[in-house]
């Protein structure tokens, strides 16, 4: 991508009791942050619950980010454009959080 758009990795639990940013798996993309979502896997509705609760944790417009890749998995790259200077720090910040 340019200058203002960044990716990146996710790890999303569909199906949680609640919706959560944050925690740290090591998947295939590296070292992905967590978002667990109440959205079921279905349709793409844990995807869509995803990309929303990652926007909001970021504080971000949901319309910055989009699915780069993972449609059907757990593992997911995100999109953003216009990301801010200081979005890989907002990212780490979440994903190296206790649980």
């Amino acid at each position: 991508m340019d200058g203002s758009g960044s990716l990146v990795a996710v790890r999303v639990k569909p199906g949680s009791s609640r919706t959560r940013v944050g925690g740290r798996y090591d998947g295939p993309h590296g070292a992905a942050l967590i978002v667990a979502v109440h959205a079921p896997p279905v349709d793409g509705r844990a995807t869509d619950a995803a990309i929303a609760a990652l926007a909001d944790a970021l504080g971000l417009r949901r319309a910055t980010l989009s699915l780069r890749s993972g449609a059907t998995g757990r593992d997911k790259i995100i999109a953003v454009t216009d990301a801010p200077p200081d979005l890989a720090d907002r990212v780490a910040r979440l994903r190296d959080a206790p649980p």
